[in-house]
């Protein structure tokens, strides 16, 4: 049943097979027998995708129902919910793997050594359903509405160049001023490049415009393109704390806040809260407590609505 779930939601035997740790062939064989037994064709496949047939569909629907209470009878065992086993597949962004979660993660595996964790990092956006992954962290407020979301923290960002940029193109000395300068711009996925710098400007979030001519998609390349001059970013600031500190890059606008930027773990909506999720996700909320203090907002567990906004902590 989890196979076929998985094969459901993510439209590929390989995919599904990858998420189980199960070779491809293994999986086709289990469907084929699970067809067999219940006499009815579950999956239409193609050479392009695969899709459930009408009686897929609804023997998906109970499936996700029985799983979930099979999770449920699992987790009021105490050995079960106190010492959880099995696969955790987490998706991080680099800066919060590397800085945050990597370098404490011993303390994590030392309370629960059964738990196998398979930690994937990187800029592009992943499709946590389709995927197979059971939680991430991410930064702003997510769009995808089959996710839940637990708020960790808010991050203050700044804005910031380089004092080769600034010296060049001199220092913005109002908010308005910031269209008159160059901005790096950054894509994610398919959305269009983003040119815009966010301030709070009479109580209100005000976004402005900027020139340029360079355009990244990934954090790694958005923060090295101010160091190497050219043009303004905007980022949370324990991203850039260190730049900051040696002189690397400069903080502009310091007398105008900056929009909070929220941070998640998300998990997907239709799969039950696990006893290994709900221990991970238990760890991480300490976790971002003990490391940004007291700018920890709500905690409470709440269903994502679409409003997205400065991924670039990513």
């Amino acid at each position: 049943m989890t196979l076929f779930v998985r094969i459901v939601e993510s439209g590929s035997f390989t995919k599904a097979a990858n998420a189980l740790d199960i070779p491809r062939a293994t999986a086709t064989l289990a469907i084929q027998q699970l067809e067999s037994r219940l006499g009815v064709r579950l999956l239409e496949r193609t050479t392009r995708q695969v899709r459930a047939t009408p009686e897929g569909v609804a023997f998906h629907e109970r499936c996700i129902h029985l799983l979930a209470e099979l999770e449920d009878a699992e987790a009021i065992l105490q050995p079960v919910a106190d010492n959880p086993r099995g696969v955790l597949r987490v998706e991080l962004h680099g800066t919060h793997a590397s800085r945050i979660v990597l370098p404490r993660l011993e303390a994590f595996h030392a309370r629960y050594p059964a738990l196998e964790l398979v930690i994937t990092t990187g800029d592009r956006r992943v499709d946590l359903v389709g995927e197979g992954i059971d939680c991430a962290v991410r930064s702003g407020e997510p769009e995808d509405s089959r996710l839940i979301a637990r708020k960790l923290v808010t991050l203050e960002q700044v804005i910031c160049a380089s004092p080769a940029y600034l010296e060049r193109m001199g220092i913005p000395s109002t908010p308005d001023t910031l269209r008159d300068h160059h901005g790096i711009h950054f894509v994610s996925g398919a959305n269009a490049p983003d040119k815009t710098l966010d301030l709070i400007v009479d109580g209100a979030t005000r976004t402005f415009t900027t020139g340029g001519w360079l355009t990244v998609n990934d954090a790694e390349s958005y923060v090295t393109s101010a160091l190497a001059g050219f043009g303004l970013i905007q980022l949370p600031r324990f991203r850039l704390a260190s730049h900051l500190a040696n002189g690397e890059l400069v903080e502009i606008l310091p007398a105008w806040k900056k929009p909070a930027l929220p941070l998640y773990a998300v998990y997907p909506q239709r799969r039950h809260l696990s006893p290994r999720v709900r221990v991970f996700l238990e760890w991480l909320t300490t976790l971002y407590e003990s490391e940004f203090g007291n700018i920890r907002q709500a905690t409470s567990t709440n269903r994502v609505t679409p409003a997205s906004r400065k991924l670039r902590d990513d």
